[in-house]
């Protein structure tokens, strides 16, 4: 099978929850035997483990200032040029990442709707592209942020398209009022554009109120694999460092552990990357840890390579993550790692973890900290819980387990357009709710 997959870039200089959830899936199908393009969109994918070679559509610096001056798609061509440089794209990852979307109303409800001429100025080069150079059974949608490709695609494209759904409403909700009310909106009005969703937990597909597929991320095993355990007891961070993300609570409750001396030789190792915009943030926590700065260690520099060598050197993985979340990838490699997690109990994670771990309830510095004594002083917990985290993996989170199911969820639309009955509504996936407090809301 053929399949396309259109992932929006991030810069590649920090965990990224979405582009590692799309990563998980294209290595997993690509175990498979499956042939998949990956495209990237907004930033280059520059990590060569992505393999993504195809051009860059919809660059961030120059669709951003269309978006944003000239709205009928009369940019100066000089100007397009030059926005689209190596050189300024690689500025504007340098400040990517932003958890607000104070600014981005245009380029967000743009490619949402995709009726606007700077949108389909780009979707024809990319469309065009399609067709030159490519001819997918399947398309996947990293997300439905992205679902006005969905649009253009379909209007002069039979090729079925799957999208994925994960979080979008951290990005939504935080537009202005009016703007996030059109975006959930526009996202329902264009639904009818996408043969099937997916999403990757049980916990999100009843959040979102969708008719959707389950497909777990596929962790490659074999490469996590580490029998070794550190003699110290080490917490690890792996994730974006920011505050959304939780990192503060994580060192405070660590802090408070070492000043009580509650559990000997504690050690905590923080890694995961970061944007320019998290600096003055890490800069507080640096100064936070400082009396214990011996037992800290701070990976500083993000390479999607080093994933495995990070799970290796800890004891449990615990991200103490401020939102409600589809899905804590870093808990499934850890699992695949059989290292048990330590997370708030919101969200997927009562699904996520299951007995791989231990759950914690406020998510304060405080109940972490109870969570964490108990964890590592209790010798049969902890070995209940990395034997729990091993099985869960492997029963869930394989990867080639995941990547026939995906194959299984794109033969359903192909087997729809090869009967002729692509066009029949009640063969396409229906979202149920506008509403952005039920639909795909994880604030």
């Amino acid at each position: 099978m053929k399949i396309l997959f259109i992932i929006p870039g991030s810069g590649d200089a920090f965990y990224c929850g979405n582009c590692f959830r799309d990563y998980l899936y294209v290595k997993a199908l690509q175990h498979v035997g499956h042939e998949v393009t990956v495209m990237p969109l907004y930033l280059p994918l520059t990590d060569k483990s992505f393999n993504a070679n195809t051009p860059l559509f919809f660059p961030a610096t120059s669709y951003y200032v269309a978006q944003k001056f000239f709205p009928k798609g009369k940019m100066p061509r000089f100007l397009e040029k030059i926005l689209s440089f190596p050189s300024i794209l690689r500025l504007a990852s340098s400040f990517s990442g932003t958890t607000s979307a104070k600014g981005m109303e245009q380029m967000t409800l743009s490619m949402i709707k995709g009726d606007d001429p700077n949108f389909s100025k780009e979707a024809k080069k990319l469309i065009n592209w399609i067709l030159q150079q490519t001819h997918p059974d399947v398309i996947h949608l990293s997300s439905s942020l992205l679902i006005g490709i969905a649009k253009a695609i379909k209007s002069q494209l039979n090729i079925p398209i799957v999208c994925s759904l994960q979080d979008e409403g951290i990005w939504i909700d935080n537009l202005e009022p009016h703007y996030a009310k059109l975006a959930w909106t526009s996202i329902h009005n264009n639904a009818h554009h996408i043969d099937r969703f997916v999403t990757t937990s049980e916990w999100y597909k009843r959040k979102i109120a969708a008719v959707a597929d389950i497909v777990y991320p596929g962790i490659p095993t074999h490469n996590y694999y580490a029998p070794d355990y550190p003699q110290d007891p080490t917490i690890g961070f792996f994730y974006r460092m920011n505050q959304l993300n939780g990192l503060d609570i994580l060192c405070k409750a660590f802090v408070q552990l070492k000043r009580e001396n509650r559990v000997k030789n504690l050690r905590l190792r923080i890694g995961g990357g970061y944007s320019s915009t998290d600096k003055k943030f890490l800069k507080t926590l640096r100064k936070m840890v400082k009396p214990y700065k011996e037992f800290v260690e701070w990976c500083d520099h993000y390479r999607l390579e080093e994933h495995a060598k990070f799970y290796a050197q800890i004891s449990a993985i615990c991200v103490p993550i401020t939102f409600e979340e589809s899905v804590g990838l870093y808990v499934c490699e850890a699992f695949a790692a059989g290292r048990p997690a330590i997370a708030p109990d919101t969200g997927s994670f009562s699904e996520i973890v299951s007995n791989g771990g231990v759950l914690y309830h406020p998510n304060t510095p405080e109940a972490l900290a109870e969570a964490i004594d108990g964890l590592f002083t209790d010798e049969g917990c902890y070995a209940r819980c990395c034997e729990g985290a091993v099985r869960f993996s492997s029963e869930r989170y394989e990867g080639e387990r995941v990547g026939g199911r995906l194959a299984v969820v794109y033969s359903l639309p192909i087997d729809t357009k090869n009967s002729s009955l692509l066009s029949v509504r009640s063969s396409r996936v229906r979202i149920n709710s506008m509403d952005s407090t039920e639909f795909m809301s994880a604030k």
